[in-house]
């Protein structure tokens, strides 16, 4: 481990060994080469035995393996490496695991696309089963059913292959990951966790099992909870229906889905809306399928909208949700999963008429059934006018394309305040807990909770995922007691009931009266994301760890998530462990393309990174991404890596001149008390302004502000200081020329840890050629050995001198190398103190041989004039 820079003389340091300085610098192959050194040393490897106090712990986001990283994963992770740098530089213990997030949808798309297969619980296990096809994307056709363990299997081998492609990005980019310590959201250990979590949630009557309507996607023919939904317009056309009174008058009204007719249970106005007072108690008979219909009020109902009375059906909106369950109304759902009309003609259509009416719609699409229930209503004389086109807002799956409906299902829920005001209130009392960067994500986060209507919906009917560990006796006739559930034991999990037998069972009564059957949903993907710090931390196996690194210092993700990722996590916390998962929350922005648009898969405008890190090296990539601040969205632009690369290759050299005084086997030393001339004591002490900004800014998780800081003073330092003392570094042994040389060494160790975080790759290069160690396991520099009493703007100034003397000899078109044998040097009031220290610098550095003669000058910069110069005589 390389030491702080010493506070006393005579704790003065010096390098060990010889400098192998290389006689050509290159980054090319750096990351390959430093990755490979890094694990071989166990650079990043994790301390177990460090306190819980001298912990840095790291929630990592698990990225889902469904294909391959994009340059946004590249953007975001890279903000939370600079974090774990500087915090393992601060002398804390990191903990910083990988996570991969197997289960869900996604995984299963990409199975079926890949292999040319779909699950089909109903088939039978085949041992020696062989996919069709290998790297399918894209092809199309049909799929050959599998069974559900078969499937697993295939998900299973396909994530295994995403993720060692995954794990080779994150390497390139030089994530200073413990790639010990990951993990998968599918594993035996994350499944154990998840159903160990949601027993204790079922114990406590935190989860919960209810037949209630719910968002369901006809597409993937699974629920959806509240967090997975988007607004989308939609196409459609209001119509204007009438309904009918007792003596026949007609109340219209007006709907985007004429198809649910069937199933309407009420007509709703608002209470205070005059037009409709004297029909509230009264009933009207529906049209087509003439159903006697209360007229309701419920402050809900819009006066504006439309006609200002609207039909409440089971169920067309959230809103007919809230009405159904406000009102006490009856259930008369005619949607089925698959998105059709139910074949079964519903015992409430009374008359023959209306019978023969659903006939005709039933098993069709919805569409279909609009357009037959608007063909019934032009031949009754029921549609007033014909229908009016209009843009509606429809809730969409996230990752569907066909708007959802809302049929009644069982499923399991977690409790998380959308039905508990004081469960919901002691959740927006965590959010104040939590630290977020930036602080304004914090609104976000209170309006979701404060906006939620309903509790977590936390099972999907899918294949692939972590399956809920119950089974249900069956009765005499067959049928499930989903009041008696039957529940393993914790030290029995993982379990998989479709294969597991229950307690006081046998294998041969799965299924039969009597006997038992298995519940068939898993587990939403985030009821186990939401456990990463109990999965990672080894809650349920290793309470050693998991008392070192929980609750955990900081959970790094995006800022679409907050209301899925960042609150499920904070809600399973709260119910275990009656606390925050993590103090502080650093929340990225987006990524944008040229259009301005976010870049992501579903949009197909996103762009894969092992191709720009290759091109323009890892370190000019991670600078990009760390220009850009927290909770910023930042446009993807190639310019800014080129920046960061022309920055690294400028540390290389500029280390590279650092480090070529004296003899080649001469340790340099770090003494600042050798430092003594007037401009090399400013340089430092302007050095440790940055040392004590740039370190703050970190503390406040603003990498962006600490980079500006330490790139600005960089680029002055090599493009003023190094050329105005360079001259004295080569000169012959004295204190002016050691105080030069100790003060480029200082500069160089502290510049190289400053810039670590974010160029991982050129600093370890660099520190590599005369320091032991590595610099991301070196001491995060102080200020205190860099204070001196000397003004830091005595470099700006003596750079303005120089750049006075340089711009003569440009414009006469003359070589910097030109000799000045005289010049009048006009400098400002404010710079005069400075120029006056360094004036010997200014003199070498300018080649100024002659008489240099200070005078007033205005302005903020110094002038040169009446300069006689004297070119070098060509060489031979």
């Amino acid at each position: 481990m390389s030491p702080d820079l010493p506070t006393t003389p005579d704790a003065a340091l010096r390098t060990t060994g010889t400098r192998q300085v290389p006689d050509r610098v290159s980054l090319d192959g750096v990351e390959v080469r430093w990755d490979e050194a890094w694990t071989a040393q166990g650079i990043y490897t994790f301390d177990r035995t460090a306190t819980r106090e001298q912990v840095y712990s790291i929630d990592t986001p698990p990225p889902t393996v469904s294909g391959s990283l994009h340059i946004g994963h590249v953007f975001s992770y890279t903000h939370t490496d600079v974090v774990a740098r500087f915090q393992r530089m601060r002398g804390r213990e990191v903990f910083y695991p990988m996570g991969w997030d197997d289960n869900g949808l996604p995984t299963e798309r990409r199975v079926q696309n890949y292999y040319g297969v779909r699950c089909d619980p109903s088939m039978p296990y085949d041992a020696e089963f062989t996919p069709p096809f290998e790297g399918g994307e894209g092809k199309s056709g049909p799929q050959v059913p599998v069974s559900r363990k078969n499937f697993v299997e295939l998900c299973e081998r396909l994530t295994v292959e995403d993720e060692r492609q995954f794990e080779e990005v994150w390497r390139r980019l030089g994530l200073s990951v413990d790639w010990s310590r990951s993990y998968q959201t599918v594993s035996a250990e994350s499944r154990a966790v998840a159903q160990q979590a949601f027993l204790r949630n079922l114990a406590r009557g935190e989860a919960y099992q209810a037949e209630a309507p719910g968002l369901w996607d006809v597409t993937f023919q699974t629920a959806v909870a509240q967090a997975e939904l988007e607004a989308r317009d939609y196409p459609g056309a209001f119509h204007r229906v009438a309904f009918h009174q007792a003596d026949g008058t007609p109340v219209h009204i007006e709907t985007t889905r004429p198809e649910l007719l069937p199933a309407c249970v009420a007509l709703i106005a608002h209470p205070d809306d005059e037009r409709y007072q004297h029909l509230f108690g009264t009933t009207v008979r529906s049209p087509l399928f003439d159903v006697e219909i209360p007229v309701l009020a419920h402050p809900l109902a819009e006066p504006d909208k439309g006609a200002g009375i609207a039909m409440c059906c089971t169920f067309g909106d959230l809103t007919d949700v809230q009405w159904w369950r406000e009102l006490q109304l009856p259930t008369r759902s005619v949607v089925g999963r698959d998105g059709r009309i139910l074949r079964d003609t519903p015992e409430w259509l009374a008359t023959d008429g209306a019978r023969a009416r659903y006939e005709e719609l039933a098993g069709k699409t919805t569409f279909s059934a609009r357009e037959a229930v608007v063909a019934g209503l032009r031949e009754t004389g029921d549609l007033d006018g014909e229908p009016v086109k209009t843009q509606r807002k429809a809730n969409f799956y996230e990752k569907g394309d066909k708007p959802l409906e809302i049929v009644t299902s069982r499923q399991w829920y977690i409790r998380n305040g959308g039905r508990d005001e004081a469960l919901r209130d002691a959740l927006l009392a965590r959010g104040a807990e939590l630290g977020f960067h930036p602080d304004f994500m914090k609104v976000r986060y209170e309006n979701w909770v404060s906006g939620l209507n309903g509790d977590w919906l936390v099972s999907r009917q899918r294949f692939f995922g972590v399956p809920f560990p119950v089974w249900y006796p069956l009765d005499e006739h067959g049928e499930p007691r989903h009041d008696a559930p039957l529940l393993p034991t914790e030290d029995q999990l993982p379990i998989d009931p479709s294969s597991d037998v229950p307690a006081g069972y046998t294998a041969d009564q799965r299924g039969l009266p009597g006997g038992f059957v298995a519940d068939p949903d898993i587990m939403d993907t985030w009821a186990t994301s939401s456990l990463t710090p109990q999965i990672v931390g080894g809650w349920r196996t290793d309470p050693d760890l998991f008392a070192r690194v929980f609750p955990m210092d900081l959970r790094p993700q995006g800022q679409d998530i907050i209301r899925t990722w960042l609150f499920s996590t904070v809600v399973r916390s709260h119910l275990e462990h009656g606390s925050l998962p993590w103090s502080d929350a650093a929340i990225s922005g987006w990524i944008l393309d040229p259009d301005r648009k976010k870049m992501s898969k579903s949009k197909g405008n996103v762009v894969t990174p092992m191709g720009l890190l290759e091109e323009h090296g890892s370190d000019a990539v991670r600078y990009w991404a760390a220009s850009a601040r927290l909770g910023t969205d930042a446009a993807f632009e190639v310019g800014q890596m080129k920046i960061g690369r022309r920055l690294a290759i400028k540390v290389l050299n500029a280390s590279k001149f650092a480090l070529s005084f004296g003899a080649a086997d001469e340790p340099l030393t770090l003494d600042p008390a050798r430092v003594t001339a007037p401009i090399d004591r400013a340089m430092l002490a302007g050095l440790a302004d940055v040392v004590d900004k740039a370190t703050a800014a970190l503390d406040a998780y603003d990498h962006t502000r600490a980079l500006e800081l330490t790139e600005t003073f960089f680029w002055t330092f090599c493009d003023d200081y190094l050329e105005l003392v360079k001259d004295r570094a080569y000169g012959d042994p004295s204190p002016e020329t050691e105080s030069a040389r100790t003060a480029l060494a200082i500069a160089l160790d502290v510049l190289l840890r400053l810039f670590a975080p974010v160029l991982p790759f050129a600093t370890e290069e660099v520190w590599s050629w005369w320091r032991e160690g590595s610099v991301h396991r070196a001491p995060w520099p102080s200020a205190g050995s860099l204070r001196t009493d000397a003004d830091p703007t005595v470099v700006t100034a003596a750079g303005s001198a120089l750049a006075a003397l340089r711009k003569v000899k440009s414009e006469a078109k003359l070589s910097m190398r030109t000799e000045i044998t005289a010049v009048v040097l006009a400098v400002p009031a404010a710079l005069r103190p400075g120029v006056e220290a360094a004036l010997d610098d200014i003199r070498a550095a300018g080649r100024v041989t002659g008489t240099l003669t200070l005078a007033d000058g205005d302005g903020e910069t110094c002038i040169a004039r009446d300069a006689e110069l004297l070119p070098p005589e060509p060489k031979a």
